[in-house]
């Protein structure tokens, strides 16, 4: 299993947009395959900054559900939302693996 980190740059004044666009995504990714852990804009602190992150089983499993994706009339939807509306500057990409499992149980005070 790996996880994709998505970092985007986003227009201060349109985080609106982009949450739209995260709810979207919230449709569009479980529906094509990868299990998405959920989309991040800004609360406090920058107002620039925002992420999307999911688990998927490997690279190759990526590449099936990209295409899934980009066939989904919501995914396709999504993507002309965003390259319309222009409130994403930037979007990084990149692909971890959790390190630290197993993790101990949460203990609260």
């Amino acid at each position: 299993m790996i996880t994709c980190f998505i970092r985007y740059k986003i227009d201060p004044f349109r985080r609106d947009a982009f949450a739209e666009y995260a709810r979207n995504w919230g449709e569009a990714i479980p529906r094509c395959g990868a299990d998405l852990i959920g989309y991040f804009g800004p609360h406090e602190g920058s107002a620039t900054t925002a992420y999307g992150v999911y688990n998927i089983e490997s690279l190759a499993a990526y590449e099936g559900y990209r295409q899934r994706l980009a066939q989904d009339p919501l995914g396709r939807e999504n993507y002309e939302f965003a390259s319309r509306e222009r409130f994403i500057l930037r979007e990084d990409r990149i692909f971890l693996k959790n390190v630290s499992l197993p993790h101990a149980p949460l203990v609260k005070p």
